[in-house]
């Protein structure tokens, strides 16, 4: 009974965000600026080919939305400066938080464990949303133009992890995408997911959720205590 309330009041070191999907429901802009740039290129972007950009780096969305649209030709860096502009007009107007993760982050925020963002977004459009999620709500930000491997690799959870001085076991990352769930998995960090735009399978080692409203630290320590025996 003592070591069951040990492993309850311990950990979680921290805890790692996700932002698109996760923390606000910003993927609904991104179709917007998306399907705006194809019609620009006078395609139309594919519900299949929408669905495997999300989660995926900005070079990558850019290479689907190409094939899709039947032009490969296109230059990746103007499709990317193209839509990050757009949805950065988008982003500015405000951005709707995802059931419970505003309660959750302020919480995990109170309980003084340390926090950071990890997304694959880049850093300009991240400080753009940073004005609805808050600054102050991150101890460290890892974007997706400020690493060289982006998810599914393991390099940004393993990055952020090491920004907030802790081992990923020791973390938590919530994630909403199956790119963020295996980039998450594989760095070995405890992993919630709560899907947003695509289903998730039942995967070991994911405790999967509809949402994060019934999340607490308590069950964040839980599952950290659970993983860690």
């Amino acid at each position: 009974m003592v070591e069951d309330s040990h492993y309850l009041t311990a950990g979680p070191d921290a805890v790692l965000f996700d932002m698109d999907g996760t923390l606000v429901d910003s993927e609904k802009v991104w179709d917007v600026g998306l399907r705006e740039l194809a019609h620009s290129y006078g395609g139309e972007l594919s519900e299949p080919a929408r669905s495997r950009m999300v989660g995926t780096s900005m070079r990558e969305s850019m290479d689907i939305l190409h094939a899709d649209i039947a032009q490969p030709w296109r230059d990746i860096e103007t499709s990317v400066v193209w839509v990050e502009a757009r949805v950065a007009e988008l982003f500015v107007g405000g951005l709707a938080w995802r059931p419970g993760a505003r309660e959750l982050l302020a919480e995990v925020r109170v309980a003084g464990i340390p926090t950071a963002l990890v997304t694959a977004t880049h850093r300009a459009l991240v400080t753009v949303a940073l004005g609805t999620i808050g600054a102050h709500n991150f101890d460290a930000i890892v974007c997706g133009d400020e690493v060289s491997q982006t998810k599914p690799h393991p390099q940004p959870y393993l990055t952020a992890a090491a920004l907030l001085g802790t081992q990923p076991g020791r973390c938590v990352a919530i994630e909403d995408s199956p790119t963020g769930v295996a980039s998450a998995l594989a760095a070995g960090c405890v992993v919630v997911a709560v899907p947003c735009e695509l289903a998730l399978a039942p995967t070991p080692g994911v405790t999967l959720l509809e949402t994060l409203t019934a999340l607490s630290v308590a069950g964040l320590r839980s599952l950290v205590a659970t993983a860690s025996r």
